[in-house]
């Protein structure tokens, strides 16, 4: 660098990628029949449920985590695609590579949306706008899919900027303009505030950011509770400390099912805990993650829901693990015969799969040589070509559907 010549920096170097309709844009790069279409993707039994809709659809008033069954009232022509998370997942898998090629600050919140720390672009990008706009480049020339950039000076507020980035555009909170930006929002836009904290709140006489701000940190802690308080009096005054983390992001890998029809009865119950172990195992190894906690998610058909975790002593990506803690957990579920609407099984406290391993006596290394075998069939053949015997038709035992 030359002497007197200042080193060059960006302003707002925190980017939120978020792409518009994950779900049903991956669905029309397959079938470009849907394109200009409202579209949705989701199940359609019964208890089918809205997991993305098109902006189209959106005009209608459908939205994602809808009833299906409402999705299709508000909009006649809405085209109803089931979901491919396989798909999904793998398409995933290529837009995250783009984001790495540009910096290795990458952190995922979900499959479709991440933070990108882009600091170190500064010799190559004259402003964020300038490097938000050949993200969204990138990821419409390589993969044919549109997406929203927020830019902010933090982590939060790029998030909000990309909300309003929306569809396929970009949006910067410049550097300084933080706090009249954030004063001129709603309580309700700010990370932390739900149903119940917004009542708490407008109790206070409280319903925008600006007024938030004025309150005392002691005061809304008294009336929200410590943590909340706290948090929502840094975030109403611009204050944000985290730093873009690529390798804390993840916080738990999960998969669940609504039933079309309730199930009833032990030998079904542990054959759906197997599948779902079976798939949380699956996307542990292809995240190159395993994790400590496993936690077993029933909602029965009165929609009470009950949740149970168990820490094991070392961290597992093998089914058979996961598995095992399920049933255990389900014994203390006390579920008995009673109708159950939806199951779920997630595995947490996650570190890499390389890490540190406790040695055991229990013949660990055979199951994680199954697993590596079983995931080179998957890889060739595809993720249906192996699963455990218990899973194959014919198999459930004296369960029963109601």
């Amino acid at each position: 660098m030359l002497a007197g010549m200042a080193e060059p920096r960006i302003a707002e170097p925190i980017l939120h990628v978020d792409m518009d309709a994950f779900f049903v844009e991956v669905e029309r790069l397959d079938d470009p029949g849907l394109c200009g279409r409202p579209v949705a993707v989701g199940g359609k039994g019964r208890r089918g449920v809205v997991a993305s809709a098109s902006y189209e659809a959106r005009a209608s008033g459908v939205h994602s985590a809808m009833p299906m069954v409402s999705a299709l009232r508000r909009c006649p022509d809405l085209v109803v695609a089931p979901p491919r998370h396989g798909r999904y997942g793998e398409v995933a898998g290529q837009l995250f590579s783009i984001f790495r090629s540009f910096t290795p600050l990458v952190e995922g919140l979900s499959l479709d949306e991440a933070f990108l720390d882009i600091r170190g672009l500064r010799w190559h990008y004259r402003d964020s706008r300038a490097a938000a706009e050949d993200v969204r480049a990138r990821i419409r020339a390589d993969l044919g899919l549109p997406a929203s950039v927020g830019a902010a000076a933090t982590l939060y507020l790029a998030k909000m900027a990309s909300g309003r980035a929306k569809p396929d555009g970009i949006y910067i909170v410049e550097a300084g303009s933080e706090m009249s930006f954030l004063h001129g929002l709603g309580v309700r836009e700010l990370w932390g505030v739900g149903k119940a904290t917004r009542r708490r709140l407008s109790e206070m006489g409280v319903e925008t950011v600006s007024e938030l701000a004025r309150i005392p940190a002691p005061l809304l802690e008294r009336r929200l509770g410590k943590a909340v308080g706290a948090h929502l009096h840094r975030l109403a005054n611009g204050v944000d400390e985290r730093a873009v983390s690529p390798y804390g992001a993840a916080k738990s890998i999960s998969a669940e099912h609504t039933y079309g029809e309730d199930i009833t009865g032990m030998e079904w119950l542990r054959a759906e805990l197997l599948r779902h172990a079976d798939r949380v195992a699956w996307r542990l190894r292809r995240a190159g993650m395993s994790g400590r906690t496993v936690s077993l998610k029933i909602r029965f058909s009165d929609f009470k829901t009950v949740t149970r975790s168990e820490t094991l002593a070392d961290a597992t990506d093998v089914t058979r693990d996961i598995y095992r803690a399920c049933c255990r957990l389900l014994d203390r579920a006390g579920v008995g015969e009673r109708p159950v609407r939806l199951l779920g099984v997630a595995v947490s406290g996650l570190e890499p799969e390389d890490g540190p391993r406790q040695m055991t006596i229990d013949s660990g290394s055979r199951w994680e040589d199954a697993a590596d075998a079983v995931d080179e069939v998957r890889a060739r053949f595809g993720r249906g070509a192996v699963a455990p015997a218990r899973l194959r038709p014919g198999r459930s035992g004296g369960a029963s559907r109601r």
